[in-house]
């Protein structure tokens, strides 16, 4: 059953040239007519899937730091009376680290958000023009200490290996960022996806990515910095003190069941893939011919749920438990895993072998980063692991 709530808020000041997540930019938002179809929405999953108390609910974008507070603590105050909040919940909202969006933290903490991602993506303000962000360095460095001052954790997000980027330069910035003092970081390698403003300008020649071996010179030395700071890797981008890894995000990874609501949102619950209505202006039409936002609501096979658990685990510094995943989906353990293919990768070095339990080397973390970068299963949405 489902434990874990995904909020999309779909909605941009501007679109950054990067981005291929659901996020949408519009003059003006009617937030009274958004809250209706949010908790409509809501209560349908819970209508169909039932759930014992939420451990976390994720308010993903889009930018979910422009909802206001009034806004976020109905939804959570419904939640609350629809499934009840386990002992601890996590409750984390994205932002982006403006100094308007800064000024809702205290409000924001006050509904019940305990814990913030904030998209900083550089410290320095000529990157940050050319990640097309809004805000400069100081602004976001002083939204960080905003954040820290209100929230009882704190994570941020960095984008690395840019065109023209130093590993000198790259452990300088990290040095920096670790000490900001945050039990938490993001850290991504700049992906070129495709349909964005950043894979036109590199198909027209505008800039060059960074070639493959400095990427990967950069991954290793963010995974020994990180782990030396007391942050250690446990997933391929993202790294925490023992204890503060994102509870959300480890429910996907786990390949756990959650509820997605909101425009785009996916949803796994009870071997059901569900996946909203990507276009605001349709989600809002199928809530009011519907009651609800689903586009598709499919039934997934015990073979390719059992994939989507291996291409999501296989990204943890944990692994995935073989034995427990064959008796979850009904499936031999060779099924799940060729033995001599398992064994040839760790005699090279790029995955491990204790028992049942098969992961990924941190040789193989560079590889697979190289490989996956951010991608996640087909018919996923991005934003449901980040």
């Amino acid at each position: 059953m489902a434990r874990a709530l995904y909020i999309h808020w779909p909605f941009c000041l501007a679109k950054c040239p990067y981005c291929d997540f659901n996020s949408h930019v519009r003059d003006q938002v009617d937030h009274a007519l958004w809250q209706e179809g949010l908790l409509a929405d809501m209560r349908h999953e819970h209508a169909v899937a039932g759930g014992e108390p939420l451990d976390s609910i994720f308010f993903g974008g889009g930018t979910p730091s422009l909802m206001p507070p009034a806004l976020v603590a109905r939804l959570l105050q419904e939640a609350a009376a629809l499934w009840g909040f386990a002992p601890g919940i996590e409750i984390t909202l994205e932002g982006n680290p403006s100094s308007v969006e800064a000024a809702n933290y205290a409000a924001l903490a006050a509904a019940g958000v305990n814990r913030v991602s904030l998209g900083l993506q550089a410290l320095d303000d000529d990157t940050l023009r050319f990640l097309g962000r809004l805000h400069d360095a100081q602004e976001g460095l002083k939204a960080l200490e905003v954040a820290q001052q209100h929230f009882q954790r704190v994570s941020f997000d960095l984008i690395y290996a840019r065109p023209g980027q130093t590993l000198a330069s790259w452990r300088r910035e990290l040095e920096r960022a670790l000490s900001f003092g945050t039990g938490h970081l993001s850290l991504y390698q700049l992906t070129i996806e495709p349909g964005t403003r950043f894979e036109t300008m590199v198909r027209k020649g505008d800039f060059t990515p960074l070639d493959e071996d400095a990427c990967a010179d950069m991954f290793a030395l963010t995974r020994a910095m990180t782990s030396a700071a007391g942050l250690p890797a446990y997933e391929i981008s993202n790294h925490a003190r023992l204890g503060e890894e994102s509870r959300h995000n480890l429910t996907y990874w786990r390949y756990q069941d959650y509820c997605g609501i909101g425009p785009g949102a996916h949803g796994r619950r009870s071997g059901v893939a569900t996946v909203r209505h990507r276009k605001p202006e349709n989600w809002l039409g199928s809530l009011e011919r519907a009651r609800h936002g689903i586009a598709e609501e499919r039934v997934l096979g015990a073979a390719e749920q059992a994939s989507e658990a291996m291409l999501m685990g296989l990204r943890l510094r944990e692994g995935v438990d073989l034995g427990e995943m064959a008796s979850r989906f009904g499936m031999a353990e060779a099924q799940l895993c060729n033995a001599a293919k398992a064994r040839f990768y760790e005699q090279q070095g790029f995955v491990w072998r204790q028992g049942s339990r098969l992961g990924v080397t941190e040789q193989g973390m560079v590889l697979l980063d190289t490989l996956l970068g951010n991608s996640f299963p087909s018919n996923w949405s991005k934003a449901d692991a980040r």
